[in-house]
């Protein structure tokens, strides 16, 4: 079965720091595209930050951008979003994907949803005192 795993978290003081891991079981990813998308109870998957699968391209969302950091490392066949400046707003859960197939680039107009071909089931969040 191939599957995808959020480790990392999953309670931070406001202000401080967080890492979230994505691990591939099953498979690797190769040249896929990875992404961290935020579910909100109520709202569609958006995508906070994904990084292509070989031409080094990366998105960030409007409210990650100057303050997450998204990495790879195909040796380990894992992927990271590494979280600073947390804001209350920021608390929600954060989920893994992987496009499924090579992705030479991601969009600069947002992760886009629909090419992600696995999912993780989701890390939580919590930013609070």
């Amino acid at each position: 079965e191939k599957l995808l795993v959020e480790s990392g978290g999953c309670l931070v003081q406001p202000g401080g720091s967080l890492t979230l891991a994505c691990t591939a079981s099953g498979f690797t990813f190769d040249d896929y595209a990875i992404g961290w998308f935020r579910q909100v109870p109520g709202k569609e998957r958006e995508g906070v930050s994904c990084i292509s699968g070989s031409d080094g391209s990366i998105y960030y969302d409007e409210s990650a951008s100057g303050r997450f950091t998204i990495s790879r490392d195909k040796d380990k066949n894992m992927a990271w979003l590494q979280m600073n400046s947390l804001k209350p707003e920021d608390a929600t859960v954060c989920v893994c994907a992987a496009s499924g197939y090579p992705a030479t680039y991601v969009y600069q107009s947002g992760c886009h949803y629909e090419r992600m071909g696995y999912w993780g089931k989701g890390r939580q969040v919590n930013v609070a005192s």
